[in-house]
């Protein structure tokens, strides 16, 4: 037997939710895993000899911004580093394809706050037309989504109502192009706008036409509208009437949540989430703001904002929310106040925090980015993210925010984090739970079938890491930093790590549903 790459010798572990590692030679060719088994005899352009290493399927981020800074950005690799081979594309429903040039031009700055700059055109006519940027252009693959933020907006504009019935029909004929395009489902930002306007008629109508594909309904819940309870509830209800599975992005295992998954398990609900498991998160500070006033383009809430009375009210919403000046600003256009919390940047205003933050996004032009820790303690915190790594319906997942000059960590350490904090330091999961929970469980959930595994047929999506050195390095003070521990990585056959270094291939492809 004769192949292109040869991993000889490593520890297998496959991806598979119940599995027992073994040793194990593993033969490519092309873009396939051919063989795995004992290799000693075959001949092959390149064997990689593993010692103690682990090799592992290619892990897959369903919840990333990571759309342009894949294609030539600073942080192009900083996914890759920890080992992800997949990211999923329309994060919280963003999108700028199907729409005419004002209103991508308008999302782009909507969505600014957590993807930088862009030379991108924004000239995307079609799904496929945004869809052909990627292949033969990335580092890895990319795995469509519907954006609803951008199907709305395409329907009805910023309009902050209830879509009428022809909007809806319209906004099912975007969710089909997408379908057809290979989206694996639909995925939403319930807090942002246009999507936070929709109404559960809207979204069962659209999961309908996505369950008939066979795809699955993903989504930043409706915090800001109903709390977190009831925005589980909405998502449990929203299953219940359209049939689909449902999946939650960034959530936590706590006293509200446990609550719900156990109603969803007792109901018979197909229910997953993920998580990124630092405790504080990150987006622009708008969302801080009553919801009635994010209505409408950024231009519009800006002309808003500029109003006393607008101002007043915001402020009084903004000081009975819980701000505490520990935020820590990471983003602004100016480039102003970069790494500072608010408390700092706002003392050297001379304002309060409230009054610092709402002339923040004036003065910013709406593009403002800010890591919010969560409001409890060290010690709670540290329990949460415990239990959430450690429940059975729980996937890995890093919501990074790319090209923006101080990002959360978690755009550069999320997967090395768990498999050094909550594997090998903490023992909550095994490495091969963690590796389940990183890339079979993903692809099994969002219905990439030739992903996520170490078996004949399978895209040749691999990992070699080193399970005693592997940690990640990004921290809050400096989030730039990539993981260590990963040697090797490989896209479709294609090595993009080699011996812990990047060689420039850009192998990445479509993965269609």
């Amino acid at each position: 037997m004769e192949f292109d790459f040869i991993f000889q010798g490593g520890t297998l572990i496959n991806g598979r939710k119940h599995c027992e590692p073994f040793v194990a030679d593993v033969g490519i060719k092309a873009d396939k895993i051919t063989a795995i088994g004992d290799l000693s005899k075959a001949t092959a352009r390149k064997t990689i000899k593993l010692r103690k290493q682990i090799l592992s399927p290619g892990f897959i981020d369903v919840h990333v911004h990571s759309e342009m800074s894949i294609l030539n950005g600073r942080d192009q690799l900083a996914g890759v580093s920890q080992g992800v081979t997949t990211q999923f594309l329309a994060p919280d429903g963003f999108g700028w394809a199907c729409l005419d040039r004002q209103k991508s031009k308008e999302m782009w700055h909507y969505t600014q706050f957590c993807y930088g700059e862009t030379n991108a055109s924004l000239d995307w006519k079609t799904a496929q037309d945004y869809l052909d940027i990627f292949p033969g252009n990335t580092p890895l693959n990319v795995c469509p989504q519907v954006p609803h933020c951008a199907i709305r907006l395409a329907a009805m504009g910023w309009e902050g109502r209830v879509a009428k019935n022809q909007e809806i029909k319209n906004m099912k004929q975007h969710t089909i192009e997408w379908m057809e395009a290979g989206a694996v489902g639909i995925c939403l930002g319930l807090d942002y706008q246009p999507s936070a306007n929709a109404d559960l008629n809207e979204l069962v109508e659209l999961c309908k036409v996505v369950s008939d594909y066979g795809g699955i309904y993903a989504a930043h819940i409706r915090y800001a509208i109903l709390g977190r309870k009831k925005a589980w509830e909405e998502t449990l209800e929203l299953s219940r009437r359209s049939g689909i599975p449902v999946h939650i992005s960034h959530e936590r295992v706590d006293e509200v949540s446990i609550d719900v998954l156990s109603q969803a398990e007792r109901d018979g609900i197909d229910i997953t989430f993920e998580s990124y498991l630092y405790p504080a998160g990150m987006t622009h500070f708008t969302m801080q703001l009553p919801m009635e006033i994010q209505v409408g383009s950024p231009q519009e809430v800006l002309a808003k904002l500029s109003h006393k009375s607008i101002r007043a009210k915001s402020i009084s919403h903004l000081q009975k929310n819980g701000m505490t000046g520990h935020e820590v600003i990471g983003y602004t256009k100016s480039g102003r106040y970069i790494g500072m919390t608010l408390a700092t940047a706002a003392n050297d205003a001379r304002k309060t925090i409230e009054e610092f933050a709402y002339d923040l996004i004036i003065e910013e032009d709406g593009v403002e980015t800010l890591i919010f820790p969560w409001p409890t303690s060290h010690l709670e915190n540290e329990d949460i993210l415990n239990q959430t790594v450690a429940h059975p319906k729980m996937m890995v997942a890093s919501d990074g925010i790319y090209e923006v000059p101080h990002p959360h960590p978690r755009s550069y350490g999320c997967f090395a984090q768990v498999l050094r904090k909550f594997v090998r330091e903490r023992k909550i999961i095994s490495l091969e739970e963690a590796i389940w929970k990183m890339s079979g469980f993903p692809a099994e959930r969002f219905g990439l079938t030739d992903r996520g595994q170490i078996a004949e047929g399978f895209g040749a999506d691999l990992v070699v890491l080193n399970p005693e050195t592997v940690a990640d390095r990004a921290t809050w003070g400096d989030p730039i930093q990539s993981a260590v521990g990963i040697d090797y990585v490989m896209v479709n056959g294609e090595l993009v790590i080699s011996e812990a270094k990047a060689t420039g291939k850009l192998p990445g492809r479509l993965l269609r549903r």
